[in-house]
Parts: structure tokens; C-alpha cells; sequence
């Protein structure tokens, strides 16, 4: 029996079925041959028969099926037909905003402006969306900033590892680590390599945190030295291979001939002139071809020896290196000079008098050296094999020095907030180029699938990319200092404010209510109730309620909810229709050492998404000309003695000449 036949028979299918595709088929009912004839249940329209219904049920456009998120958390289901629509708004389907844009420093020409707002922080912060904005990335930015990665010289230095006693410390004096356990491992290698460990060693390798375990070490060691093996064989067979053949050649030739002398031999003379074309330069510089270039002169490839490179320091230069001819001078009228060190003593000043330097500025700065050139600001820069360029840059920080973990939030925490980047942002295009761009930053807030357009429409393209000089308007002069500044816009047929809460992150849209409304508030309060938890709201029923609730956008429901209890069971009904679900992972670590993600449990949640706005209106903010009748920074100079207009003299002094001319 063959293998399909057996599957036709397992699934329960006759083989008169398996091939039957009439909607009239007139085939006798036999229970070992072919069934009867039906239509489905779910009224899709399909024809087939009886034994083909559990096969019908994988397709059949009508049959009951779970979301195709199930896995990620959506707890519908419905027909097959629906699931494709279902995913515009499946709570399950969530979108990450990726929109990028850069900001750059404060630069240095507008210090008076940012040092003004930096003051003027304090009172109230929402009312300047591009503050508010830039100092959101700013903590983001400051959070990102390792100082132990911009200044490594000025940590804190961490104490000795107190796993290691002081017996074995001192019978392994050589390899110990004494200020930072990361040296056990790097800097003290090369002297262990090529040594058998002893026991002492072995267990002092076993007590250090830094090494995985000795077993992998031993392993390790155990592969390099079978590379180092193989590496001498290949060395010793070569010094063979070479001795036979000055063996053989010592009846024809007494010393090896040179490059050139064998080219003059083996090629001809067009040949040899062009190879002295290009590869002329390299035969001057190693010094080996002058006017006439003698054979005991010529450059000569000789026996190459494998270099054993442990690290860059520790590479050896070879005999046969010649210098540049740049570098190649003459030693007679050589100047005398003299290994030296240059610092900060050379000014004839005490460190206790030097200028203090700023941690924000310096490490901005540094931060973007590294960012745009892919270096710091001190590098060492290699010029050939033998000459090396070392620049060092040194800070003195009244912080300093810093914890090991610390990072630029950290270090000005406790001092009073100020804006150290640009208000004005730049976009990011996919013709961007991030490696030679300023700080970066990403949106990251997620959303519904059907509330992203709205996001990125409004948040994005109408008011972010039109915040300067269109959406806000900031005084002309404020090149100078002033940090005045007014909307322009406000939702079409409703008075409401764009403000941007620290606390969620967001832009958010304030509705304006008009006193009358309050004062009718106050009206209904029953007397004496000053003080009390009373709230109108909470005396409707939950009907009521949640029909009030489906009014409401994403950001005031997430807020709603965490008014009361009742608030809560309110909005966590409109959960799935308007929220959205995730799954939280955590890390699961096994006895064997083996670690994998797993899911825990399902949280949802609603956006920071606020009410989708269509059109823009023109705010009745007065004129920018009104605010610069009054501004302090806009000063007058009005001249009452006649000044001569350009070029006035030349043109007084043609006329003359044409007058004496006549």
C-alpha cells in the first residue's frame, strides 16, 4: 500500500472523493468507495462530500478561527473572511514610531539666548514646546553618555578584588591584579603564555570573577600553543627548504642575486624599464636604488621569520625596516632633541589656579568628536611602523573624579536644570548618512495600527517638523536674548492647547473650558463638601458612564484610570476595542548555565495618542509687532545730524568737473 493511500485512509477520505470534484455526482454510496454528497454548514456556497468536511473546515471562508495574534495576546475570534480586516484594528497589532531627527549642542553664537531660558526654567517649562521638547532629548541624551568611555583617566579607581588572598598574592606576585581585575586577564597574558600553570595559579584563576572558568582558559591555551607548534614547523621547514637550495646552487652562484639583476637576465630591456616605472618609488625608499644600483645594494627578499604579534605594543619592528626618506636626514645637521613630556606645568601655573572646565560642554564635545570623526579628541596617530603622533587632552572637573558607572545625568544631577542642545531640530532622510551625524533621536512610542497615521500626521508633520517659526513663533530678537514666544495654531472648531507632559512623554492636546462651566460646577457642590472626595461623575451608572468614556481619546483614558477603582473598571471595559496588548518577557536563567526568554504574562494598555485633529486654525494671538513695542531687547537709535549718503562726495565732485569742463 502506498504512502498516499495510507494518509487518504487515515484522514478518512475514499478514493472516489479524492478525486471527485462534481457538485452533481451521481456515484453510489458505499462506505469503502464514496460517501454522500452535502453542503457546508456554514453556508459558504461549498459543495463536497461528507468525508471532506473536517478537510473543508481549513478553508472554509465562514468557520469560527482565532486571530492570527493569538500568540501575541488578541482574544478574538471571528470568520476566516474577517481576519484580514480584523488586523487594522487588532490590539494586538502594535506599530513602534521609528521617526528620527538630530539636534545639535548649543552653539556658541546664541549663548545669551539659551543662558535666558536656562533661567527661566524653573517657573514653568509647557508653555515653549521646542524647550520642552529639547529637554526631553536632552536627559535622553545625557542618560546615553558613559563618562567612562569620554574620560577613562579621571574614575574613580576600583578596589582589589577581595576573592584573592594574600598567601596565594604573593606566590603569583607576577600575574595578580592590583588595582582592576580586568588586568588579570589582558595585561598580565603575554607573561603567562608559554608557562605551565601551577596549582596556586590555577586557583587563583578559578576565585577571579573575570574568567569565565578554567577549563575554557586551559582550552584556550592548549589552541595557541598548537598554533605556535605549527608556526615553528613551518619555520623549520622552510630554513630546510632553504639550505637545499644553496645547497644546489653553490656551484653557479656565490650569493644570491638581486631583483634587479635578475630582471636585467630573465626579461627584456622594455619589461625592466617599466617595472623600474612603477615600482621605483618603493626601491628609493627603502634606499636600494640610487644612479647605478651594484648587486650587494639591490634589494633582496630574505628568509622571513613568523613574528609572534601578542599585542600591538609588543610588535617588533623588523631588521630589514628602513625608515621614509622623509625621515631621512642628515645626522650632521641633525638638531639635538630630547624625549619631554608637555602639560599643563609648563605654563608656569599651579593646578590649584588653572581654570575649572565644564563636565557638559567638554563632554559634548568630546562625544561628537567621537561621533563624527569615529576617534576622541586625543589620538594616538601612527604615521609608518616606527613614528607615532601622541596627543593627549586633559580636563580638570571639580566633579571628578567619577564613579565607575556613572553617566552625564548622573554627574549633574544636583544642579539646576539648563538647556545644553539646540531648540531647532534637523530631519532625518533616508539619504542620511548616521556615522557622520550629530546626537540622533527616535520617537519610540507605540501605538494601534489604525492610530499611527494619526500620530505621525499630527505629532510629527504638523506640529514637530513646523514648530519653528510656523507652529510657534519666537520673537526676531531672540538672537539676543529674548525668549518670547506664542502659538499660532489651535484645532480647527475647538479652543484647545498643544502641551507637551514630562511625565508620559508626549505631546497631549489641553481642551480650554470657559469659566461659566465652572462656576456651574461649583453651583452643584452640595454645601459644606469642601475637603470631601466628592465626584459627580462617580453617582451615574456604569452605562452612563461608559458611553461618556467611548468619547474620549487613548491619552485621557490612560489618565481616567487612575482617578478610582470605579474610573478603572470604567475604562477596562473599552480595553480591547480601544487599547492595546504586549507581552513581557523576562529572562529565565537553567542549572546547566543556559538563559532564554519567557513570556510572563499579557499587559494592556492604552496610547499616549490624543484626539486626531483634521484641520488648523489661526489662533487670535496679536501681531509679533505688538510684543516688540514693549520689548526690552529692541532698542532704538535714532540719528537727528544729516549723515552724507554713500558715494554722495563722488557724485559732487563729477558734477564740478562737467561744470569746469564747460
Amino acid at each position: 500500500m502506498g504512502r498516499a493511500k495510507r494518509t487518504k485512509m487515515a484522514k478518512g477520505i475514499h478514493d472516489h472523493c479524492d478525486k471527485c470534484y462534481s457538485v452533481s455526482c451521481q456515484a453510489p454510496v458505499n462506505l469503502s468507495i464514496s460517501c454522500v454528497v452535502i453542503k457546508c454548514h456554514k453556508n459558504c456556497g461549498a459543495t463536497f462530500h461528507m468525508c471532506k468536511q473536517e478537510e473543508h473546515q481549513l478553508l472554509c471562508p465562514n468557520e469560527t478561527v482565532p486571530c492570527f495574534n493569538v500568540d501575541f495576546g488578541c482574544p478574538f475570534r471571528m470568520p476566516r473572511h474577517k481576519s484580514a480586516k480584523h488586523l487594522e484594528v487588532c490590539p494586538a497589532s502594535v506599530v513602534c514610531c521609528s521617526q528620527e531627527w538630530n539636534r545639535w549642542p548649543v552653539p556658541e553664537t546664541d549663548m545669551t539666548f539659551y543662558r535666558n531660558v536656562s533661567e527661566s526654567l524653573q517657573p514653568n517649562t509647557e508653555a515653549n514646546l521646542d524647550v520642552a521638547l529639547a529637554l526631553r532629548d536632552q536627559a535622553l541624551l545625557f542618560q546615553s553618555i558613559k563618562m567612562k568611555s569620554i574620560f577613562p583617566e579621571m574614575m574613580q579607581e576600583e578596589p582589589a578584588s577581595p576573592n584573592i588572598s594574600n598567601g596565594v598574592s604573593n606566590s603569583v606576585e607576577d600575574t595578580s591584579c592590583s588595582s582592576d581585575c580586568g588586568e588579570f586577564t589582558e595585561n598580565h597574558r603575554a607573561e603567562m603564555e608559554g608557562k605551565e600553570l601551577s596549582q596556586e595559579e590555577t586557583d587563583v584563576l578559578a576565585k577571579n570573577g573575570s574568567v569565565a572558568s578554567t577549563q575554557n582558559y586551559n582550552t584556550w591555551e592548549k589552541i595557541f600553543k598548537k598554533d605556535e607548534e605549527g608556526c615553528n614547523q613551518a619555520v623549520k621547514c622552510l630554513n630546510n627548504g632553504v639550505k637545499e637550495e644553496e645547497k644546489e646552487g653553490q656551484k653557479s652562484l656565490n650569493c644570491e642575486d638581486g631583483v634587479l639583476e635578475r630582471l636585467g637576465k630573465e626579461v627584456n630591456i622594455a619589461e625592466y624599464n617599466m617595472y623600474l616605472v612603477h615600482n621605483g618609488a618603493m626601491l628609493i625608499n627603502f634606499g636600494q636604488l640610487a644612479a647605478c644600483t651594484p648587486r650587494e645594494k639591490d634589494f633582496v627578499y630574505g628568509n622571513l621569520e613568523p613574528i609572534e604579534v601578542q599585542t600591538v605594543r609588543s610588535f617588533n619592528v623588523p631588521a630589514s625596516y628602513r625608515a621614509k626618506r622623509s625621515h631621512l636626514k642628515d645626522p650632521s645637521h641633525k638638531a639635538k632633541t630630547a624625549h619631554q613630556s608637555v602639560d599643563t606645568l609648563d605654563l608656569d601655573v599651579s593646578v590649584e589656579n588653572l581654570p575649572m572646565s565644564e563636565e557638559v560642554s567638554a563632554t559634548l564635545l568630546c562625544s561628537l568628536e567621537k561621533e563624527l570623526k569615529g576617534h576622541l579628541i586625543s589620538e594616538s596617530v601612527a604615521t609608518d611602523g616606527l613614528y607615532v603622533d601622541i596627543g593627549t587632552q586633559t580636563y580638570n572637573f571639580s566633579s571628578a573624579p567619577f564613579r565607575p558607572d556613572a553617566t552625564l545625568a548622573d554627574v549633574i544631577a544636583e544642579r539646576p536644570r539648563g538647556l545644553f542642545v539646540d531648540v531647532e531640530t534637523e530631519p532625518v532622510t533616508r539619504r542620511h548618512n548616521k556615522i557622520s551625524s550629530s546626537f540622533s533621536y527616535t520617537c519610540g512610542h507605540s501605538f494601534r495600527r489604525d492610530e499611527f497615521q494619526s500620530h505621525f500626521r499630527n505629532a510629527h508633520c504638523d506640529i514637530q517638523a513646523s514648530l519653528s517659526g510656523w507652529f510657534q513663533q519666537r520673537c526676531p530678537l531672540a538672537y539676543l536674548g529674548c525668549t518670547f514666544s506664542q502659538r499660532r495654531f489651535h484645532p480647527s472648531g475647538q479652543e484647545a492647547t498643544i502641551k507637551y507632559r514630562q511625565d508620559v512623554s508626549a505631546l497631549v492636546l489641553q481642551p480650554h473650558f470657559p469659566s461659566s462651566f465652572t462656576d456651574a460646577e461649583k453651583s452643584l457642590s452640595p454645601p459644606g463638601s469642601a475637603g470631601q472626595d466628592f465626584n459627580g461623575l462617580s453617582s451615574l451608572p456604569l452605562e452612563i458612564l461608559q458611553h461618556i468614556a467611548g468619547y474620549l481619546d487613548s491619552f485621557t483614558l490612560s489618565q481616567l484610570s487612575q482617578v478610582s477603582r470605579l474610573m478603572r473598571e470604567v475604562c477596562a471595559t473599552l480595553l480591547q476595542d480601544r487599547g492595546m496588548v504586549s507581552l513581557e518577557w523576562k529572562k529565565k536563567t537553567y542549572s546547566h548555565g543556559g538563559s532564554s526568554w519567557k513570556s510572563r504574562k499579557k499587559i494592556w494598555r492604552f496610547s499616549s495618542l490624543f484626539s486626531p485633529v483634521d484641520r488648523w486654525s489661526f489662533s487670535n494671538a496679536p501681531s509679533m509687532s505688538e510684543h516688540l513695542r514693549s520689548c526690552s531687547f529692541y532698542q532704538r537709535e535714532e540719528r537727528r545730524e544729516p549723515a552724507a549718503l554713500a558715494c554722495l562726495q563722488e557724485v559732487r565732485e563729477k558734477h564740478q568737473r562737467l561744470k569746469h569742463k564747460r
